[in-house]
């Protein structure tokens, strides 16, 4: 069996790209010896710790393949057969504890969830953060507490996230059922993203697409680069339009194809025009403006007003998954979901809305 990032490129369903870290990926070769068996039965005997419920519902959302053909639960698997699958993660390991973190939630019913996280909350556990998290906030409001060993079937589960320094919008499926159909759509780019962001620099053009693969930098792996010859990394397109220019920093709107690590991040570094304030991808030196004291104190202030990289996920829209009883009705409806920008996102702009219509600044 294997479990690794080689199989993200084998196990390639049309159009993917999507939230490659949101899943686990596994390789089954079959037996010599194996005598035919329905594939749900055949993946439910070895896969010990996942339920067979997860599995018929991988398998219904297409996520099971033998070579290039999506196989249904009725498959008879044969000696050889080569049986590739991804499955939304449910991740263990990790006790996650209650604790009582105030929720802004736009929407809930009893499949899922939408929540607007504030700036400097870390999602999930992990790596130094093991408390204050958003998973933490969520375990309570739902009244339930999670082992190490064995993850509560009632956990909400996230189906995608952002980054601790971004804020906006995040949906969060609290059954098996949600979780793989919302996970499906991410995984086919069906879902609506659009983020607003404070960059460096003037744009030259009112609208583009920044396209390049997106992988961890092998000089600095706290940090992720675009290798532009398409030869390392994974797919990344990022499409953006400009709201408003103040001549050294604009606002603009991304709108995701794919959603891979830091993309907005790291591909507006990649164009010229770091993200305002983003201290990991060259955002907290000065990149453009004057050489005098005085503009030197106002982009100090700026960093003060919004202490982090200035993205904000404003838009979140996708297809409710349904669900038993009255969600039955709501499956395939779409939902639309939008946060206004936060208190220091809107000081930002105003600040440098201010300083363009007092100090006019002319492109570098």
């Amino acid at each position: 069996m294997l479990r690794d990032e080689e199989l993200e490129e084998e196990f390639s369903l049309e159009n993917t790209g999507e939230e490659q870290e949101m899943f686990e990926h596994f390789r089954y070769v079959v037996d010599a010896g194996q005598k035919p068996l329905r594939v749900d039965k055949y993946l439910a005997g070895i896969m010990e710790y996942t339920s067979r419920n997860r599995i018929q519902l991988s398998l219904k959302a297409g996520f099971v393949r033998c070579g290039d053909k999506i196989l249904k639960a009725n498959y008879i698997v044969k000696p050889g057969d080569v049986i590739s699958f991804v499955m939304p993660y449910r991740r263990h390991g990790t006790e996650i504890l209650p604790e009582n973190i105030p929720l802004d939630i736009v929407y809930e019913d009893s499949e899922l969830l939408v929540v607007n996280k504030p700036a400097g909350m870390v999602v999930h556990p992990g790596h130094g953060h093991f408390a204050g998290t958003l998973v933490n906030a969520l375990a309570y409001h739902l009244g339930i507490r999670q082992g190490a060993d064995e993850g509560d079937e009632r956990m909400g589960v996230l189906v995608h996230r952002i980054d601790k320094d971004t804020s906006g919008l995040l949906v969060v499926s609290k059954t098996d059922e949600a979780q793989i159909n919302l996970a499906k759509q991410f995984f086919v780019h069906s879902i609506e993203r659009k983020y607003i962001a404070v960059v460096w620099g003037n744009l030259p053009d009112d609208e583009g697409t920044i396209e390049g693969n997106i992988g961890r930098d092998p000089s600095d792996r706290l940090r992720f680069r675009v290798f532009p010859d398409g030869d390392q990394g994974k797919t990344a397109i990022t499409h953006y339009k400009v709201l408003e220019r103040f001549g050294f920093v604009t606002v603009v709107q991304c709108i995701l194809e794919t959603g891979r690590t830091h993309q907005i991040r790291v591909h507006m570094n990649y164009i010229g025009h770091p993200l305002f304030g983003d201290e990991r991808y060259d955002g907290t030196k000065i990149n453009k403006g004057t050489i005098y004291a005085k503009y030197r104190q106002f982009i100090q202030n700026c960093f003060k007003i919004c202490p982090r990289q200035a993205l904000h996920a404003a838009v979140l829209g996708f297809e409710h998954p349904g669900g038993p009883g009255k969600m039955a009705s709501m499956a395939g409806k779409h939902l639309h979901f939008e946060a206004p920008l936060p208190a220091d996102m809107q000081a930002l702009i105003s600040k440098w809305r201010e300083y363009a219509k007092n100090m006019p600044c002319e492109e570098e």
